[in-house]
């Protein structure tokens, strides 16, 4: 449902929605754009629709809107996206791991270091590139 809501709401040549699913976490982004209010609302009932028909339960109390350029953000699978500006006044998102995520990547490739502390600087890169693969992926 999600797939034919993108297709049909690229608007010259531009997607007026977006969304990330895993598992049984689901994000919908939205265009801000003021022509894409009614997608928002559109996509929302269609989903609930949905889900009810396949007897699946939204838990309403994480559940929300969010407002991206009115400094509001989202966490999603232990990072926080907002919006922010950059030096040239252009807005982009922004993803940050939360700070447990952060501590516990920092404290593995500390393992990593100590344990490989009198190895060859190929075998601390050769263990230490899937880790950090793995979070520039996320972010």
């Amino acid at each position: 449902m999600l797939e034919k809501a993108k297709e049909t709401t690229v608007e010259n040549g531009y997607q007026q929605l977006e969304y990330a699913r895993f598992a049984d976490d689901l994000v919908v982004l939205v265009s801000s754009h003021w022509k894409s209010d009614w997608i928002w609302q559109g996509v929302n009932k269609r989903l609930r629709e949905e889900l009810n028909k396949l007897q699946v339960q939204i838990n309403e109390t994480k559940t929300k809107c969010v407002d991206l350029n009115k400094q509001e953000s989202f966490n999603f699978l232990g990072f926080t996206i907002r919006i922010v500006s950059t030096r040239s006044g252009k807005k982009r998102p922004h993803c940050t791991a939360k700070i447990e995520k952060r501590t516990a990547l920092l404290e593995k490739l500390g393992d990593v270091f100590k344990r490989y502390r009198s190895q060859p600087l190929t075998k601390v890169r050769d263990e230490i590139n899937p880790i950090l693969r793995g979070w520039a992926k996320l972010l």
